[in-house]
């Protein structure tokens, strides 16, 4: 080969090297342009996500406003918006008032040890229940701060449960059961019942309940939202002077199991104290 040859063959290399570095030195340039714009919007949505999230927390929310809305009680109550729910037999002698909030973890394990036990004492007619509902554990303060700071699953589930004891009231009873049971009542940090297909397929696993079409319309619609509010400043303004859940009144008592003013937990507090302010 030539020198000439040899020389020209060099300058092409060359050429064809300084294109090719200019090439990727371009793509380069691209890519950084590309991530830069990216980073860019990727910031401007996360600020515009924030304001938004900002202006919807400051906005009056739904359970606000069902404060104000018409109640519409369920069948089986008596009393102002519907907020007296008793069950039981008519001939039987007494009353026991029965304070809960559906998210409370004590409650739940009450149910799931008592439960039967309270169930068996009203179908053999030893006491009716008055069920009195709250929703402090959603952060709730009816008529002074605004409702729902913890959560949503309290009112929610007790306007399902509204919708059960609509149905009839031992649908309320098994679906009070349900709720509270191992398998479906959730952590006091996890706000299941906020979500409306939960309580719907907790409800299935109740005979009365199941694909029924008038309860899911009822519970999905927020039918009986109102009536949970009411029935949870019932709780709020109780003058039995109950503070907490569980926590059983007769006779206008508190029943406590000890001196620190704790619930019975077991079968044997529990029928003790019963039985006791049954002889009252």
């Amino acid at each position: 080969m030539s020198q000439r040859n040899s020389q020209s063959a060099k300058n092409a290399a060359r050429e064809r090297l300084r294109v090719e570095r200019e090439k990727q030195a371009k793509r380069a340039k691209v890519k950084r342009q590309v991530v830069v714009a990216c980073s860019v919007v990727a910031v401007l949505a996360a600020a515009g996500g924030i304001g938004y999230a900002v202006v919807q927390a400051n906005k009056p929310g739904y359970w606000e406003d069902e404060k104000d809305a018409k109640v519409v009680a369920p069948a089986n109550t008596t009393g102002t918006d519907g907020t007296t729910v008793v069950i039981g037999k008519s001939t039987a002698p007494k009353t026991l008032k029965v304070y809960e909030d559906p998210r409370c973890p004590i409650c739940a394990q009450f149910e799931q040890t008592v439960g039967s036990t309270v169930k068996k004492d009203i179908d053999d007619g030893k006491f009716k229940i008055q069920y009195i509902g709250g929703t402090f554990i959603d952060g709730d303060s009816l008529g002074k701060d605004k409702i729902g700071a913890n959560g949503e699953g309290s009112k929610n589930a007790m306007s399902a449960m509204g919708a059960a004891l609509n149905v009839s009231p031992e649908a309320f009873l098994e679906y009070k059961t349900a709720l509270y049971s191992t398998k479906w009542h959730p952590e006091e940090t996890d706000d299941k019942f906020k979500n409306d297909s939960y309580l719907i397929q907790v409800a299935n696993t109740v005979p009365a309940l199941k694909n029924n079409k008038a309860f899911q319309d009822a519970v999905k619609s927020g039918k009986y939202d109102a009536w949970a509010l009411a029935m949870s400043k019932t709780f709020d303004t109780n003058k039995d002077g109950v503070t907490g859940t569980p926590s059983f009144v007769m006779n206008g008592q508190i029943l406590k199991a000890d001196s620190n003013g704790n619930p019975p937990m077991t079968v044997a507090a529990f029928n003790s104290l019963v039985d006791a302010a049954l002889k009252a």
